[in-house]
């Protein structure tokens, strides 16, 4: 049982009775973070854990507050996993760029779009070297746009993102849950992602993130 805590409930006072308590303290993000980016293979993991606690430190307090927003370890742990595979497909970019942009792939999507521009802000402050390269997702579109067409709907840049961006938060999330108000194109895009995945796996993409969807 962990009182307190969203989603759990409270032992009930006589079962409490029968049990000692133990005192919780918050782990070291930090150290965490380095020993996995370490076992990930990044050379300068140490700098990076240093950024990225103190950028999830940031995004906590100065963001809207929102409840879907997560910076705990469950977030920190999906963006290391996500740096790794980064790493491993782009072997030839730097560590802080491949860590940028998994902190990016991983946080953006679910953030209210007031936030995004302070997110972006608190990553040029801690890596002020450091382009934000922006990943290139021009094939990927060009089978959403035909997609699009199917089910009559207009290929519009920011919907074409948001699908890219669910796309990638698959790739991260055991569960992903759409947000949004009505008429705003949650089905859609899950139904033209499903509908582009598919088509390219019956083209026999090379890709194996791209499977049949039911």
């Amino acid at each position: 049982m962990n009182p307190g805590y969203a989603g759990r409930t409270e032992l009930p006072d006589n079962l409490k009775v029968l049990f000692r308590p133990v005192a919780m303290m918050i782990p070291n993000y930090q150290l965490i973070a380095e020993i996995m980016l370490g076992a990930e293979g990044f050379s300068e993991a140490k700098v990076l854990s240093r950024k990225m606690r103190q950028l999830y430190k940031l995004a906590s307090e100065q963001l809207s507050q929102q409840s879907h927003y997560d910076f705990g370890m469950r977030a920190v742990k999906s963006v290391l996993v996500q740096a790794g595979m980064l790493k491993r497909k782009f072997d030839t970019l730097s560590e802080d760029v491949v860590l940028i942009r998994a902190m990016c792939d991983a946080n953006v999507p679910k953030f209210l779009s007031n936030d995004i521009p302070l997110f972006y802000a608190i990553v040029q402050d801690l890596f002020p070297k450091s382009e934000i390269v922006e990943a290139d997702n021009s094939e990927i579109n060009k089978s959403l746009t035909k997609s699009c067409r199917k089910f009559g709907l207009q290929p519009h840049v920011p919907f074409l993102k948001k699908i890219v961006q669910l796309l990638e938060t698959f790739g991260v999330r055991f569960g992903v849950m759409l947000v949004g108000s009505t008429g705003s194109g949650k089905t859609r895009s899950y139904e033209v992602l499903a509908d582009t995945m598919t088509t390219l796996r019956e083209n026999n993409h090379p890709d194996r993130q791209f499977q049949k969807v039911v």
